[in-house]
C-alpha cells in the first residue's frame, strides 16, 4: 500500500472517529438483505458514507450505505450496513477499505456477514453458515503491490483466516439461542453473473460449501492487518443446477427478510461473549 493510500485511510479513520467516538469492540459488515441489524443499536450515531472522505457508495439493492455505530449485548458495534464489490468495477484496495478503516481504528474483531448460494445439498434455503476456510477465486488479491509494513507483513499467514475462538462463540451462542448453524467452506467469485451449473459442480469437488461476491477480499486485508475475524453466511438462495428453477436477486432478498430474527439473534449472542 502506497503512502498516499495509507493517507486516505487515515483521513477516513479521522472523519469516523470525529463523528463516532472511541473503537468500537467489533465490526461487522453487512450483507444483501441482512442490514436490518444496524437499526437495532441503542445510542446510534449514524454516518451515511457519502458524508465520509473517501469511501464507497454502495449502489446494490439491498445494502443501505451507511455506518451505525451503537451498542448491544453490552458492547460498542460498528456496523457497516452494505459494502461495494468487484463486480461494481471498484479495484480490490477500494472493496477493502472500510475494513482497513476499521482496523486503523483499532478496531479487534470483524465479523463478516453475506448472502451466498448453497452448493452443499445439505443445507437448505435459509441456513446459516459459519465460515470455516474460504477459496478466493475471484483472479485477485487485496495485498497486490507494494506493501506498506506500518499495514501488516508482506507475506501473512493465513492458516487460520476466520478465527476457531469467534467459531467457538456462535456455536456456544446459537445452541444457547436454539438456532440451527451449519460449518462450511465459503468459495469467492467475481459474479456479477450467476454461476454455471457446471460451475457449481466444480465447486462442490473444490470442497466448497457455499458461493458469493464478496467477503473473501475483506478477510484477507482484516487478518493482514491483525485483525481477528469470524465469517457467517446466510444460504439464501441454492446455487445453480441445485434446484431445477433460474436464480434471481428478488429471491435473495426474500429469504434474508425470513432468516431476520435468527440471524440478529446470533450475532447478539457472538457479540456479548466478546
Amino acid at each position: 500500500m502506497s503512502g498516499s493510500e495509507l493517507e486516505r485511510l487515515d483521513e477516513a479513520a479521522a472523519a469516523v472517529r470525529a463523528r463516532c467516538g472511541p473503537p468500537p469492540d467489533v465490526a461487522i459488515v453487512l450483507g444483501s438483505g441482512l442490514g436490518d441489524f444496524a437499526d437495532g443499536l441503542a445510542d446510534a450515531v449514524v454516518a451515511p458514507y457519502d458524508t465520509l472522505p473517501h469511501w464507497p457508495r454502495s449502489r446494490v439493492v439491498g445494502h443501505a450505505g451507511r455506518l451505525v455505530v451503537g451498542s448491544v449485548a453490552g458492547k460498542r458495534v460498528a456496523a457497516l450496513s452494505g459494502r461495494v464489490h468487484v463486480y461494481e468495477g471498484h479495484p480490490m484496495a477500494t472493496v477493502v477499505l472500510a475494513v482497513r478503516v476499521m482496523a486503523r481504528l483499532g478496531v479487534p474483531r470483524l465479523i463478516l456477514t453475506n448472502a451466498a448460494g448453497g452448493i452443499n445439498t445439505d443445507f437448505g434455503q435459509g441456513a446459516l453458515m459459519v465460515i470455516d476456510d474460504h477459496i478466493n477465486l475471484m483472479a485477485g488479491n487485496p495485498l497486490i503491490g507494494p506493501n506498506d509494513e506500518r499495514m501488516g507483513p508482506r507475506f501473512p499467514d493465513m492458516s487460520e483466516v476466520y478465527s476457531r475462538r469467534l467459531r467457538a462463540l456462535a456455536d456456544d451462542a446459537a445452541r444457547v439461542a436454539g438456532i440451527a448453524v451449519r460449518h462450511g467452506v465459503y468459495v469467492a467469485v467475481h459474479g456479477p453473473s450467476y454461476e454455471t451449473p457446471a460451475e457449481i459442480r466444480a465447486f462442490r469437488a473444490l470442497g466448497a460449501d457455499a458461493v458469493g461476491m464478496s467477503t473473501a477480499p475483506e478477510a484477507i486485508a482484516a487478518r493482514h492487518m491483525g485483525v481477528e475475524v469470524l465469517g457467517i453466511s446466510c444460504i439464501t438462495n441454492m446455487a445453480a443446477g441445485v434446484l431445477d428453477q433460474p436464480l434471481v436477486h428478488d429471491e435473495v432478498m426474500e429469504t434474508a427478510r425470513r432468516v431476520r430474527g435468527s440471524f440478529i439473534a446470533l450475532l447478539e449472542g457472538v457479540i456479548g461473549r466478546l
